[in-house]
């Protein structure tokens, strides 16, 4: 019985071979550019796919499209969201369950219900209403299809977002807090204040690192993480550390991602500073320029290749590298290609890494 559906739906009636034109077969009013805006739009509509809020549009761009007296999308529940006329139930709901169980095409004209299929993975169905060429559902369910897939690939990247910040979270070094606990147990009975300094920089430390933060913070906060994880660096690392920090009123309230600056500061003390004899210096500047506030990491340690450099920001510098290309990967997502990092370095020459982003920037609020 589905197989007789199916090429029935398949079969084009007699004659001539025609294109299929949506806007000669879409209602009054409609043109080639409302066409193509409306097939745009359908992306946005099935973002949340065919159970999200704004399938109802969806379904009226699908009929606008195809210039039908209604079309319905209908999720794995089987029960559709119609836009214009809709059939009565016992046609309709008949045809949307054999698709469902069969996965196959099913009706004829003037009801037609067709498979919707995500990566061989069928999501739902879509039934038109009224007399519209069989070509054209075809095309436009092809459309829907595509604005399914994107709107899964939208949702997959904010998952992988997501799961970088818990990552950037979760890079705190053993070494470091070994180091850093090791240092507060030795003043505990020498010098008591100090030893609990040190433990509130490092409780400060730790709860801000693995903290369940919003998406973004402010600049503020971001200097006063740094400024506790270099207290416990300077009393791990003794003289070999010396810091400077500055940061100019008027960009403090800068929203910007979160753990953006405190990972440039790590990589500055572990891959600049410590692997190094001698005492050296790491400067954390912040300072509005125009309508951008620019933040650098400078450290005069034993810098690298400028090729390497490029290949840590690629993503290709290893598992202890990662940080830096995650915050260059979310500085562009969330600002554009123009708002990367800057990475300024050669072998023995220290390295400088800057920070610009707008300090007014649409969305990007703390949490």
């Amino acid at each position: 019985m589905a197989v007789a559906a199916d090429q029935r739906l398949d079969a084009e009636p007699a004659g001539p071979t025609r294109p299929w034109r949506p806007w000669r077969h879409a209602r009054s009013g409609a043109d080639p550019a409302s066409i193509l805006r409306a097939t745009r739009h359908l992306a946005a509509e099935l973002r949340e796919g065919l159970s999200g809020p704004r399938v109802y549009a969806a379904a009226r761009g699908v009929r606008r499209l195809l210039g039908a007296d209604g079309a319905g999308l209908a999720d794995l529940s089987g029960v559709p969201v119609w836009a214009g006329s809709a059939p009565t139930d016992d046609v309709a709901g008949p045809l949307i369950q054999q698709v469902l169980r069969t996965e196959n095409r099913a009706g004829r004209a003037p009801v037609l219900a067709v498979p919707l299929h995500v990566q061989d993975e069928l999501v739902g169905v879509l039934v038109v209403h009224g007399g519209v060429r069989r070509a054209a559902v075809r095309e436009v369910a092809a459309c829907v299809v595509e604005a399914l897939e994107r709107g899964r690939l939208e949702a997959s990247a904010e998952q992988a977002a997501q799961a970088e910040l818990r990552a950037l979270r979760a890079e705190i070094s053993p070494h470091f807090v070994y180091n850093a606990l090791t240092v507060i147990a030795a003043q505990v009975r020498s010098d008591p204040d100090r030893a609990r300094e040190l433990m509130l920089d490092f409780a400060d430390y730790i709860r801000y690192s693995l903290a369940r933060h919003g998406e973004y913070t402010t600049v503020a906060d971001e200097f006063h993480a740094i400024e506790t994880y270099l207290a416990l660096q300077r009393a791990v690392l003794g003289e070999r550390l010396k810091v400077q920090v500055r940061v100019a009123p008027e960009v403090l309230a800068v929203a910007l991602p979160y753990l953006v600056l405190q990972p440039l500061v790590e990589n500055a003390v572990r891959h600049g500073i410590e692997p190094r004899a001698e005492a050296g210096l790491v400067q954390v500047r912040g300072e509005a320029q125009g309508n951008d506030c620019v933040i650098s990491v400078e450290d005069d340690g034993v810098g690298m290749q400028p090729e390497l450099a490029e290949g840590i920001l690629a993503g290709r510098g290893g598992s202890d590298s990662v940080g830096l290309a995650n915050v260059d990967r979310r500085l562009r997502q969330v600002y554009g290609p123009w708002f990367g990092l800057v990475v300024e370095t050669a072998a023995g020459a220290g390295t400088r890494v800057v920070v610009r982003i707008p300090r007014f920037q649409p969305g990007v609020m703390p949490g």
